[in-house]
């Protein structure tokens, strides 16, 4: 790593916690976060090939956390122009009536990006566990997290420092958002498993009621999800079923996802450098 992320016990927290692979069970629920904020329902909607290829943001944002939190300096880089290239064309002036001016590389928008993630991880660190996280853990962690807006046009100005700090900003925010029709067209197709292979599809059944469960009510409503004590109970199983193997299946099995996105990373950021 490099020295300007060498945090030494923070850093060691933030790859136990960056490696375990059962923390992307709330990848659908990070990204129907992030379509809460219509700039970026706008953008994604607009400019994205989430209906033809909607595993592309899942892995992308996985990649690009790897190289982060694992990555050396040349890694990071890479990952960042990749991102960088990509955010560049989209923008919008609002010339849709129901579309805001967007651009995908406005601090703000990137930096609710991050927190999506982050808010996600800290539930589902905890929901698996059965306990609240210490502090001191906590907040290494949303110290950790905040490298993912800052490396791009975030910058880490307006990042919190801590969990307390974070969850006062996080519920503020959350009282703003507006679930529109971009946001509900995107969800609608990412939940029903568009454009992935057949072989897929039956997954998306616990995806659909972990995403539900790991939602804010006033979100899950504003996405036209039911919720009933059944699905309640359902997506509860499932929780309990992820947490029973995070506890038997061994960390270094549950970190071969991250170890061969890091592999895969390296031997392209080598190539992209020669």
């Amino acid at each position: 790593m490099s020295d300007d992320h060498d945090r030494g016990p923070e850093l060691a927290v933030l790859r136990r916690h960056a490696a375990d692979a059962t923390l992307m069970a709330g990848g659908a629920t990070a990204i129907l976060l992030q379509l809460a904020d219509p700039r970026v329902a706008a953008g994604v909607a607009g400019h994205s090939r989430f209906r033809e290829r909607p595993l592309d943001r899942l892995v992308g944002t996985h990649a690009y956390l790897t190289a982060l939190v694992f990555g050396d300096e040349r890694d990071i880089r890479h990952v960042s122009r990749i991102v960088d290239a990509r955010h560049a064309g989209v923008r919008g002036e609002g010339e849709h009536p129901h579309r805001p001016a967007y651009d995908a590389r406005d601090a703000d928008a990137q930096r609710w990006v991050a927190a999506t993630l982050l808010a996600v991880a800290l539930d589902l660190e905890e929901r698996l566990s059965g306990s609240r996280l210490d502090a001191p853990t906590a907040d290494a962690l949303v110290r950790g997290y905040a490298p993912i807006a800052a490396r791009l046009q975030g910058g880490p100005a307006g990042w919190p420092e801590t969990r307390a700090e974070f969850d006062a900003w996080w519920n503020a925010r959350l009282d703003a958002l507006d679930v529109g029709d971009d946001a509900r067209t995107v969800a609608r197709d990412l939940l029903a498993g568009v454009g992935l292979p057949r072989a897929l599809l039956p997954l998306m059944v616990p995806v659909r009621l972990i995403t539900a469960g790991l939602l804010p009510p006033s979100l899950r409503a504003a996405y036209g999800m039911n919720w009933t004590p059944r699905i309640e109970r359902a997506a509860g199983g499932w929780l309990t079923t992820i947490a029973i193997l995070r506890r038997i299946v061994p960390a270094g099995v549950r970190a071969i996802p991250t170890r061969a996105s890091l592999r895969r990373l390296r031997r392209r950021s080598r190539y992209a450098g020669h």
